[in-house]
């Protein structure tokens, strides 16, 4: 199979579940197209990685509870809170996998980078957050900027490696995606907020999965 055969049906799978989830197509293809385009990266990272077994045990860990999380919200309001925890474990499970090549919180200025990006977008949106749902949303923010900002400081410790780089703008990525889903959730409609948020997150999946060096190659 050719490399570029999975992340070319991954596109082609996202742009038909965004179709569907923006109304250009039946909205219940949505059902069909959003786990798919997930197991499409799952796939892909499962061909890569094999250098780095642990690295991509916890990838592939992490990438079955963003499936889990994808199936959940496939109904918004019943599936938020689940597809939360998923996706809460899922980032507990990159950021374990991110802290194979690089201690965990060794470059502590990215991390205070990244707490204050993510304290400024909760604090904008803190007064449409239910009362019930605020603890389980700082438990995810919390998560989801560590392991944003642990993606980035093993890309500041390893300049010049390749999955590295993939991680960093993957976390960059995942945070943008959640950033407009809360924007859109908790204070105001987004325009194609479905063509945003998938499209960024499943960029942000696919760098992730990229995170994983191609079979054969050099891991730098």
């Amino acid at each position: 199979m050719p490399p570029f055969t999975l992340p070319l049906a991954t596109v082609a799978s996202a742009a038909l579940c965004i179709a569907a989830a923006t109304g250009a197509l039946p909205p219940t293809l949505a059902f069909v197209f959003k786990p798919l385009t997930t197991l499409l990266v799952i796939a892909w990272a499962f061909t890569r990685g094999a250098e780095v077994p642990a690295q991509r045990r916890r990838i592939l860990i992490g990438l079955w509870l963003s499936l889990a999380g994808d199936v959940f919200l496939l109904w918004p309001k019943e599936g938020f809170l689940p597809g939360l925890v998923s996706f809460l474990l899922a980032h507990l499970a990159f950021i374990a996998a991110f802290s194979v090549p690089l201690r965990f919180g060794a470059r502590p200025w990215v991390f205070v980078a990244y707490g204050a990006v993510a304290l400024a977008i909760l604090s904008q949106l803190w007064s449409g957050v239910p009362p019930g749902l605020r603890a389980p949303v700082v438990a995810y923010v919390v998560c989801l900027a560590c392991m944003a900002a642990q993606a980035a400081a093993w890309w500041r410790s390893a300049p010049t490696s390749t999955p590295a780089r993939c991680a960093a703008i993957g976390g960059a990525l995942f945070m943008a995606s959640d950033s407009l889903l809360a924007i859109n959730k908790f204070a105001s409609p987004l325009p194609l907020s479905a063509l945003w948020i998938l499209s960024t997150y499943w960029l942000a999946q696919l760098c992730i999965a990229a995170s994983l060096p191609a079979r054969g190659s050099v891991r730098a």
